[in-house]
């Protein structure tokens, strides 16, 4: 399954909540504005409230958009026999090995793995369970992510960019005055987080962040 990771949303719905947005209706609005991916990420959230949220993101989310599940693997299995259209699931370094998610989730899913340092580029890309693309970060201190790495910047994140032969999504406090830098870089994407989830308007933020992208091509 291909996937484009251009402009790839990860969800907080505690964001969402406290800017006034119900998360499926920001979803929709980002999908319809430029996001070409979408990450569900309830770290905190009980499995049955998880999945519901992916039962109604998903019920939301144009086909041409990829719908992935953050760390729960049987989250992802269980809406998938409900139905949803979900593309895969995204994983942590803590979380289960790249070779036994893939094994469960089938190989017409699609893997993301985070990656900080040039061993865990080389143990993705070495991996026989087929990583799909590694989300490289944290591009800058974020409060949205407590277990997040020490900040790479533009410069941290050009160079493991560069040492990396999977696609490289960019993650951690991306905003849009970053996305041109970290597409010359060589990010294959750039994920943000607040930027859409606590803005005012998260169709407006998604279509300048899209803006940003293209006009760094």
């Amino acid at each position: 399954m291909t996937v484009d990771l251009s402009l790839y949303l990860v969800t907080d719905a505690g964001l969402a909540d406290a800017a006034g947005h119900d998360l499926a209706d920001l979803v929709a609005a980002a999908a319809s504005n430029g996001v070409t991916a979408v990450q569900i990420r309830e770290k905190d959230a009980p499995a049955r409230v998880f999945l519901d949220t992916v039962l109604r993101v998903a019920a939301v989310t144009p086909p041409h958009v990829s719908l992935l599940v953050n760390d729960r693997v049987d989250v992802f299995l269980a809406a998938r026999a409900a139905g949803a259209r979900v593309a895969g699931v995204h994983v942590g370094q803590s979380d289960l090995p790249v070779d036994a998610v893939r094994a469960l989730i089938g190989a017409d899913a699609v893997l993301g793995l985070s990656a900080a340092t040039e061993d865990q580029l080389r143990g993705a890309a070495a991996s026989r369970a087929r990583v799909d693309y590694v989300g490289v970060g944290a591009v800058h201190a974020t409060p949205t992510k407590k277990d997040a790495p020490p900040a790479l910047g533009h410069d941290g994140f050009a160079r493991l960019a560069a040492a990396s032969i999977l696609p490289a999504v960019a993650i951690g406090g991306v905003k849009a005055d970053d996305v041109p830098a970290l597409r010359r870089a060589g990010a294959a994407g750039a994920a943000v987080v607040s930027a859409i989830c606590a803005a005012e308007d998260p169709g407006v933020a998604a279509r300048a962040l899209r803006a940003a992208w293209e006009a760094a091509a």
